[in-house]
C-alpha cells in the first residue's frame, strides 16, 4: 500500500461536477490499494471575489482579517468534496489548518510553513477513511489564520507529502503536465516530459502558473516525487525530479511570462553608502517581494533607482517609496503598471553562448523595447511594455525551436 497526496487546483473543483469527477478520481486512487490525502484549493475565481470585497471595503486592509477571509474558500471546497466522496460511498474526513495542524512562521498574506503535525492524519488514514485538506492556510501560536501566498495549496500539499513521507505528490490542474509556454498564447507549445526542479523554479518564479515556487524548493529539498496532471483525463504528466546530463543538452526548456508585475523609479536618489537599504528594508518589513532592481546614473552625486513588485502589493508599495523619498530628499516616485516580464529558461544555458544575443536580438526584429534585463545561470529575463507580451513569447518560442514536432506521415505500402 502506498501513501499518495494528490492536490487539485480551483478549476479542477469549479463546480459540483468537477468536484463529483475529482472525488471519483480520488476514490480510485483509494481502491488501487492507496491511502490519500487530497489538498484542494478554492473552487475557481473565488479568492479573486474574496479579494476583491476586501478591496472594496478597503484599499489597503489590515492584513489579519483580510488572510481570515481569502482563506475561507478552501473550507468551502474541502468539505464539499468530502461529502461528494462520502456520498459515492467512500469515506472521508476534512481538515482545515488548525485541525491537522499547519503552523505559521512569518507574516500575514505570505506566510511559510513553519511545521505540521501528522498524527492527526495519520489516525484518519489507519481508519480507511480519505483526509481532505484545505489548501492555501496556515495557523500561529495565537490561532491566526496565515495565507501561503498566492498559489499556495500546491505548498501544502508538498510539504504535507514531505511531513508524511508519501510516496508520490500528484499535482492536478487544467493541463496536463507543464508545457513550454502557455499553450493558450501559443498553440504550438509542447508538453514536457522531465523537467529539472531548478527548472521549474526558475519558470514558476517568472510568473508560470503550473506550480508554485515554494512547493518546488520544498520538493526539492525533501526529495518530493512530483507528477504534474490534469484532472480532465488520464494522459501521462510531466515528472519533476533532479537534472541530469540528458536534460542539459537542452538548452533552453521554456518561456515563461508574469504580467503581474509593476514598475517603480525613484528618481534623484542621493549616490552614497546606505541609501538602497533605507528604501529596501521598509519593504521587506512589510513583506513586500521585490524581483528586478535597476539603479542608473542620472546626475553627479544621485541616481534613478527601478525596481519591480507584484500589482497586487503596488499601493502599499507606492505609500512606502513615496514616505522614503521624501525622508531622503529624493525626487518623484513613478509608477508603471503596464509592463511583464518575458523569460527563458533551461539547463543548458549554463553553459551555452549566445542566448542572451539571441533573445535581444529577437525581440529587436519584433520592435519590443527592453527596459530592464535581469540572469541567473539557466534564466534570462527582460521586463517590456505588457502589450507586446503574447508577441514576445511567440517570436522567442520560435527562435530557440520549442515548437512541436510535426508527426510523420505514415510510409504507404505499395501493392504488389
Amino acid at each position: 500500500m502506498g501513501l499518495i497526496v494528490q492536490k487539485y487546483g480551483g478549476t479542477s473543483v469549479a463546480n459540483l461536477e468537477r468536484i463529483k469527477n475529482v472525488a471519483k478520481r480520488v476514490l480510485d486512487t483509494q481502491k488501487a490499494g492507496n491511502q490519500v490525502v487530497v489538498v484542494v484549493s478554492a473552487m475557481a475565481g473565488e479568492t479573486d471575489r474574496l479579494i476583491g470585497l476586501a478591496l472594496e471595503i478597503s484599499k489597503l486592509p489590515e492584513l489579519r482579517e483580510y488572510d481570515a477571509l481569502i482563506s475561507s474558500g478552501e473550507q468551502v471546497s474541502s468539505a464539499l468534496l468530502a461529502l461528494a466522496i462520502n456520498s459515492l460511498g467512500g469515506k472521508a474526513h476534512s481538515l482545515l489548518a488548525h485541525q491537522v495542524p499547519i503552523w505559521a512562521e512569518g507574516g500575514f498574506k505570505d506566510a511559510r510553513i513553519k511545521k505540521i503535525e501528522t498524527k492527526n492524519i495519520r489516525r484518519l488514514l489507519n481508519q480507511g477513511y480519505i483526509v481532505v485538506v484545505a489548501g492555501f492556510q496556515a495557523i500561529d501560536e495565537e490561532g491566526n489564520i496565515h495565507t501561503l501566498g498566492r498559489g499556495g495549496s500546491d505548498t501544502t500539499a508538498v510539504a504535507l507529502a514531505a511531513a508524511l513521507k508519501a510516496d508520490l505528490c500528484e499535482i492536478y490542474t487544467d493541463v496536463d503536465g507543464v508545457y513550454t509556454t502557455d499553450p493558450n498564447i501559443c498553440p504550438s507549445a509542447r508538453k514536457i516530459e522531465r523537467i529539472s526542479y531548478e527548472e521549474i523554479m526558475e519558470m514558476a518564479s517568472l510568473g508560470a502558473k503550473v506550480l508554485h515556487i515554494r512547493s518546488v524548493e520544498l520538493a526539492n529539498r525533501y526529495g518530493v516525487k512530483l507528477v504534474v496532471r490534469s484532472s480532465f483525463n488520464n494522459l501521462p504528466g510531466t515528472i519533476v525530479e533532479r537534472g541530469d546530463k540528458e536534460m542539459e543538452q537542452i538548452t533552453v526548456s521554456g518561456v515563461a511570462y508574469d504580467k503581474n508585475e509593476c514598475k517603480i523609479t525613484i528618481s534623484r536618489v542621493p549616490d552614497r553608502p546606505g541609501v538602497a537599504a533605507q528604501i529596501f528594508k521598509p519593504l521587506s518589513e512589510e513583506n513586500i517581494v521585490v524581483d528586478m532592481i535597476v539603479q542608473n546614473v542620472s546626475e553627479q552625486g544621485y541616481t534613478d533607482l527601478t525596481f519591480t513588485v507584484r500589482k497586487e502589493d503596488m499601493n502599499r508599495a507606492k505609500k512606502i517609496a513615496q514616505q522614503v523619498a521624501k525622508k531622503l530628499r529624493a525626487g518623484e516616485v513613478k509608477i508603471d503598471p503596464n509592463i511583464s516580464k518575458v523569460s527563458i529558461v533551461g539547463l543548458g544555458m549554463r553553459t551555452a553562448s549566445g542566448i542572451a544575443s539571441k533573445m535581444f536580438e529577437t525581440l529587436a526584429k519584433a520592435g519590443i523595447n527592453i527596459q530592464m534585463i535581469s540572469t541567473s545561470e539557466i534564466k534570462i529575463s527582460c521586463v517590456i511594455e505588457d502589450k507586446y507580451t503574447e508577441l514576445a513569447v511567440r517570436e522567442l518560442h520560435s527562435a530557440f525551436g520549442l515548437e512541436k514536432k510535426p508527426k510523420k506521415a505514415k510510409a504507404k505500402r505499395k501493392k504488389k
